[in-house]
């Protein structure tokens, strides 16, 4: 059986690396990588260079917000509005502690909303939770 992807939204080359490593050594699901928003909602939505995607919904979006383009936030809200992508669990994966960035994410309809520890070791254990918790131990709907 093969594995759903993850999305990963990330503008940070550093972040992607350290992401998609510690992911590697937790998880079986392939990882996807966006660099920024519209990128993300190309690849969402089959356009542009992801027309030819053959791969179904992934089974987890994780979701930076400060990004060029179009924001994290942005992203959010147009998975939320459509009836195919609301569905899909969506961690936002961001550096902001700002209060009004963690409140319109949860009226957005995310998921869940993680602050990225500047620790290494703890960023990695943050991800390595992540992964095995959405991944692993979470009940998600049957895709359509």
């Amino acid at each position: 059986m093969a594995h759903r992807h993850i999305l990963l939204v990330e503008d940070s080359a550093n972040d992607v690396e350290l992401t998609t490593s510690t992911l590697a050594q937790h998880v079986v699901n392939p990882v996807d990588v966006a660099r920024d928003g519209a990128e993300a909602l190309d690849y969402l939505f089959r356009r542009g260079v992801f027309a030819g995607r053959t791969t179904g919904p992934p089974a987890l979006v994780m979701l930076d917000l400060k990004m060029p383009k179009v924001d994290g936030l942005e992203v959010l809200r147009t998975i939320k509005a459509d009836p195919t992508l609301k569905q899909l669990p969506v961690v936002v994966l961001t550096s902001s502690r700002e209060q009004r960035d963690v409140v319109q994410s949860y009226a957005l309809g995310v998921n869940a909303y993680v602050v990225k520890p500047v620790e290494f070791e703890q960023f990695a254990d943050s991800l390595r939770q992540l992964g095995l918790f959405w991944l692993l131990l979470n009940e998600p709907p049957p895709v359509a």
